[in-house]
């Protein structure tokens, strides 16, 4: 198991835990809070497995499902010839899928498990649950409809703009996508919302993540991933990635102060991303501590 354990220091000297009193208490629970250990797991396991892991319930459900490409996943990219160039023919990529579970993905087992993974919705306003679902424009009546019919009655799209587009093979012949989409989807309360007094708006710029090792083909910012999970969460909370690819979500996860936990059933995206993406995982400590 990865653990990242706060190395924040802690007040020096007893007259700053303040003697008797409020003060006091308040930077011994503060300080109990900062030796807690942040986990972050990824196993190499279908999500419906998830009962034998014993993993807490989440605060958010954060997943990048399968677009159902199929043999197009790579049709308007580069990558569909060899170094990128039609010149020197089809790469081994030219009409493969992403992964073979590009093609069996089951949505409703899905939304049935995603269910189960959440915490119970509060009886307090401002504490409820949500699940953030990536998925293609095509896709969203589809993760709706099925969110609603597995009890995720209410839900919004998210629209995240990009400043490139990877369909460069159609450049000269059509208006070419620079967008990626998503839905939050939540039973009844509105989530948990952490906007610090701004307006957070339906759509957010989507910055190519140069830094972190790309091992997944539809990897996502880490920015991104961190910026939705400071919204939807608190530190300390958990988040859950039942289709963890990668392994960003849960990266990004930890390095907030939050617990994560993934699935991913493809062995060598499984190895790499705990080999490469959740190697040295280190927590912010400027956000130890803070509610």
């Amino acid at each position: 198991m990865h653990t990242v354990e706060d190395l924040q220091p802690k007040p020096a000297g007893s007259e700053e835990r303040g003697g008797a009193g409020g003060g006091g208490r308040g930077v011994i629970a503060q300080e109990k809070r900062l030796s807690q250990q942040v986990k972050c797991e990824l196993y190499n396991d279908n999500f419906q497995n998830f009962k034998r892991y014993n993993i807490p319930r989440a605060q958010l459900v954060i997943a990048d499902i399968p677009y159902n490409l199929g043999v197009n996943a790579y049709a308007s990219s580069t990558e569909w010839y060899i170094d990128g160039d039609n010149k020197n023919g089809e790469s081994k990529k030219a009409g493969k899928a992403f992964f073979n579970t590009d093609y069996n993905f089951n949505i409703a087992e899905y939304m049935h498990f995603c269910s189960k993974l959440l915490v119970k919705e509060p009886k307090e306003t401002g504490k409820a649950p949500a699940m953030i679902v990536f998925c293609s424009f095509q896709q969203i009546p589809m993760v709706i409809e099925y969110g609603k019919k597995h009890g995720f009655m209410n839900s919004y799209p998210l629209f995240f703009i990009k400043n490139y587009s990877s369909q460069v093979l159609k450049a000269n012949m059509r208006i070419v996508g620079a967008t990626e989409y998503a839905v939050v989807l939540y039973r009844d309360k509105l989530p948990k919302f952490n906007n610090h007094g701004e307006m957070i708006f339906n759509w957010m710029n989507w910055h190519r993540d140069t830094t972190t090792p790309k091992i997944h083909p539809t990897q996502k910012p880490l920015s991104l991933l961190k910026h939705l999970i400071e919204i939807f969460t608190d530190e300390y909370e958990v988040v859950i990635d039942p289709c963890a690819g990668s392994g960003t979500t849960l990266r990004a996860a930890a390095e907030l102060n939050r617990h994560s936990y993934g699935f991913e059933i493809d062995k060598k995206i499984y190895r790499q991303a705990k080999e490469i993406i959740l190697s040295n995982i280190q927590p912010n400590l400027f956000l130890a501590g803070r509610r």
